[in-house]
């Protein structure tokens, strides 16, 4: 049992079949989430052996290091491993106002997406909540030591390896774990979920009452280009994935908007042309709450393509906006570490 997945609920009943009292589950979730202990002997509040009795029939850690990278910009890039042997990555990001810790939900990703590197690995596993929850907690130990509060908070994002509306249950699990305020407490508000669009789960998502900010990869605004660097579209062409889109904006408060994410490729899909039909797509759409990051493609070895120009990337953003549409562009973090979005593909070196 890798008892970093379990909520406070589910450790009560833990403890009270170990014939323990519950608020000895209070002092482990505390243990393992708000002071980040890696391990039960560290839990020294506990009674000796009620620590050996934990290690005995769960475990509190699971994944290890393998190794680590420090961008020239800051981001730092960890390479983990599985108790079984499969690769996981997450990516550490500093900027003056915050902390971005992204995490991958699988072990490789299934979805093949042409100008993703990740896609290479294809679909190794899928992570447990537990797994899920580690990965934020060694970063944060890694970066500011074992308890050590973040200076500025830490947001998350669930666009690291693999696409995490296909591991839904645990993807959840974890979040609501990491929510506590017993414990990490990362609130939804401070989460972004990435989707490259499976539909039946955005419609899903928008119904629980406690929900993470959604964004959409879109990439290209017609199905024939969509299909070739996005296969998952001839399963849920851009019709379907709009019609859950609309839905989704119909469940936002007042103030709430999600994003669609488009990454830009040299020559590719990046031309006035594209930026003129992406635009008449939002506005065909009807939606109101959306705006789009334009994301510079990040090129790695074995990719086929190269990213755009930086004046043309900013006239993208400039067709969109003289159609009313906002858009931002993400400035590319980790590149030379292949820790950016589309590298990540377990890299060693």
């Amino acid at each position: 049992m890798h008892i970093r997945g379990s909520s406070r609920i589910e450790l009560i009943e833990y403890f009270e079949e170990l014939g323990e009292p519950r608020y000895r589950a209070d002092q482990v979730f505390r243990g393992l989430h708000d002071r980040r202990l890696a391990s039960f002997a560290e839990m020294t509040d506990l009674p000796k052996a009620l620590r050996e009795k934990l290690a005995e029939t769960a475990t509190a850690s699971t994944l290890t290091v393998e190794s680590s990278f420090a961008s020239s910009d800051g981001t730092r890039r960890f390479l983990m491993k599985t108790h079984d042997g499969y690769p996981v990555e997450t990516v550490f990001i500093p900027t003056e106002n915050r902390d971005t810790i992204c995490f991958s939900s699988q072990s490789g990703c299934p979805l093949k997406c042409d100008f993703c590197m990740t896609a290479k690995l294809g679909l190794l596993r899928n992570l447990t909540a537990g797994e899920i929850v580690e990965q934020i907690t060694i970063v944060l130990n890694e970066i500011y030591g074992p308890g050590v509060p973040t200076p500025h908070g830490t947001n998350l994002v669930a666009m690291g390896e693999g696409e995490p509306f296909l591991n839904f249950e645990d993807l959840i699990k974890a979040l609501d774990i990491m929510s506590d305020p017993a414990g990490l407490h990362i609130v939804p508000g401070r989460v972004t979920v990435s989707t490259a669009g499976i539909v039946p789960r955005i419609y899903e998502f928008a119904e629980l009452d406690r929900r993470p900010n959604l964004a959409i990869s879109l990439t290209a605004a017609n199905d024939e280009l969509r299909n070739r660097l996005m296969p998952i579209n001839k399963r849920w062409p851009i019709a379907d994935l709009m019609a859950a889109a609309r839905s989704f904006e119909k469940s936002l408060k007042r103030g709430e908007r999600f994003t669609f994410e488009y990454v830009l490729l040299g020559g590719v899909n990046d031309s006035d042309a594209h930026a003129n039909e992406l635009a008449a797509l939002i506005k065909q759409s009807k939606l109101r709450k959306v705006k789009i990051n334009l994301i510079p493609h990040n090129p790695a070895e074995g990719l086929d393509y190269s990213p755009s120009t930086e004046d043309q990337v900013k006239r993208f953003k400039e067709v969109l906006e003289s159609k009313g549409i906002s858009a931002y562009i993400r400035t590319p973090r980790g590149r030379d570490i292949y820790a950016a979005c589309g590298q990540l593909a377990a890299k060693a070196a």
